[in-house]
């Protein structure tokens, strides 16, 4: 695919104002917030799944949040667990700027392997992780517990800079994503797809047990 072909699906679905002043505090704070075709294909993920319940790990400054509330349901709920508390005290101020109720973004501060654990089983209908890279196999297993059957999970970063196709890289946060890829795609329970959007979505979906 040529570069300007990727900017033009990448840029396809518009951001506005809202999100860019999140990708501001991003930028102010150090986090590195979500492509926008991402954002896009959460949003249509959570649409598509009517989703009521969803789990995020890694609140950054609300950027990918507010993508998947606008895909949620109106009454659906969103869990949003970051280790930095100034991070989601950021991502309450875009949520509270987009028009979103209080009650439909619950922050949890805390690491993600500290927190899913505590989370209930078969509640949530999409789990997005993009959180420590390293942890993405453990986040699957956390992932396969809180989802319903037919939900979905998906990692951000599935690329991770062009760096996963590319067998000469062994820094650990690329072998652990490399590793994530091969797990998913070999799991009897999921329904795998790798998007090439942003620095790569992977997602699955959990399938239904069978009969009998």
């Amino acid at each position: 695919m040529k570069p300007a072909s990727w900017a033009h699906a990448e840029q396809f679905v518009a951001e506005d104002e809202i999100l860019e002043a999140a990708r501001a505090r991003a930028e102010e704070v150090g986090v590195v917030p979500i492509g926008s075709g991402v954002g896009a294909a959460l949003r249509f993920l959570a649409s598509v799944l009517d989703a009521r319940a969803v789990v995020e790990i890694g609140t950054g400054t609300g950027v990918s949040g507010l993508w998947l509330l606008r895909g949620m349901r109106s009454d659906g709920v969103l869990t949003t667990v970051d280790i930095e508390a100034e991070h989601q005290r950021l991502a309450k101020e875009t949520f509270t700027e987009a028009g979103i109720s209080a009650n439909r973004a619950r922050t949890i501060a805390g690491a993600g392997l500290d927190v899913l654990p505590r989370l209930t089983d078969g509640h949530y209908d999409l789990v997005f992780c993009d959180g420590d890279k390293r942890e993405y196999s453990a986040y699957l297993k956390e992932a396969m517990r809180l989802l319903r059957p037919g939900g979905v999970v998906a990692f951000d970063n599935a690329l991770w800079h062009d760096r996963v196709a590319d067998p000469s890289q062994r820094d650990e946060q690329t072998v652990a994503i490399r590793e994530l890829g091969r797990e998913v795609s070999s799991h009897e329970s999921l329904v795998p797809v790798l998007l090439p959007v942003g620095d790569g979505l992977l997602a699955a979906k959990k399938e239904w047990a069978p009969e009998g």
